[in-house]
């Protein structure tokens, strides 16, 4: 006889069984990105083409007024391609999941969805797990393809820390796209414009965070993106590996576990609120 009670058990079944509906929704974004092959190459070539223009830019920075890692001074290219990949990384991590439920909400799918037995949560996670793969893997591999084809040079021994900084930041991401969703089951019309443009513009992504005036310095020392940033470049264009990592984890990882919560509870108040209207087929 088993000790396991059968209310638990039929309870870890059904979380398992939850689980196993998650591997549908990766297998049928893979199968409708893979579709669209001409977006990958498209994707490639705005990536390069950014890179290149960045490239030529550093040539009339002044390499004076940029900070140091590991006690030398980095060129423009180094300190810009990790803004780069972390910038793209954002803007797509908040217009994939808003876009998420836009598309099945305006495809007709997300009330069927919404009537099978399954849990919002497996929706919500379901919905952009995909982006969960191919996000940090894209962004590895611009990492790559960068210091393959360029001067910058990355230090080894901060890629696994810079990589745990990465997983660390995109449940913070993913909490901002899913609050636009919930924005947008709401108001129909939303996007992450204002969001990307506020993180980005006081996140050092492009230009150090000592040219700000003081007063705008210190609201972008709070920004969780530049805490992100930072701690990168400290790990691949320094010599501070895991060392540099620990004090960003310490404000990345509950800010990311409080911004994901806020993004998931907006999101089943608004989709409570539709579903009391009787709106939620609108858009």
């Amino acid at each position: 006889m088993s000790a396991v009670p059968a209310p638990r058990r039929v309870r870890a079944q059904g979380v398992a069984a939850e689980f196993a509906k998650i591997s549908a929704f990766l297998r049928r974004d893979f199968l409708q990105a893979w579709s669209y092959r001409m977006a990958f190459v498209t994707d490639a070539v705005g990536l390069a083409l950014q890179t290149a223009l960045f490239f030529y830019i550093s040539k009339i920075v002044d390499p004076d007024v940029l900070p140091t890692f590991g006690g030398s001074r980095v060129s423009y290219l180094e300190y810009v391609v990790v803004g780069i990949a972390m910038t793209m990384l954002i803007a797509l991590g908040i217009f994939r999941a808003a876009a998420a439920f836009r598309n099945e909400q305006l495809m007709g799918t997300l009330e069927v969805l919404l009537m099978t037995p399954t849990a919002p949560w497996t929706i919500q996670i379901g919905s952009i797990v995909y982006d969960l793969v191919y996000i940090p893997l894209r962004t590895g591999l611009f990492f790559v393809v960068v210091a393959l084809a360029t001067e910058v040079s990355f230090d080894g021994a901060g890629l696994l820390p810079a990589a745990v900084v990465l997983l660390a930041f995109l449940p913070f991401v993913w909490g901002i796209g899913i609050f636009y969703a919930a924005l947008s089951l709401t108001f129909k019309q939303t996007g992450g414009g204002i969001a990307i443009t506020l993180l980005t513009f006081t996140s050092g992504a492009y230009f150090p965070l000592e040219l700000f005036p003081d007063w705008l310095g210190a609201v972008a020392d709070a920004n969780p993106m530049a805490v992100a940033i930072d701690a990168m470049r400290e790990s691949l264009l320094g010599t501070a590996g895991w060392s540099g990592v620990g004090s960003a984890l310490l404000v990345l990882v509950p800010a990311s576990l409080l911004t994901l919560g806020l993004g998931i509870g907006a999101f089943r108040l608004a989709l409570r609120r539709e579903r009391g209207r009787g709106t939620l087929g609108l858009y």
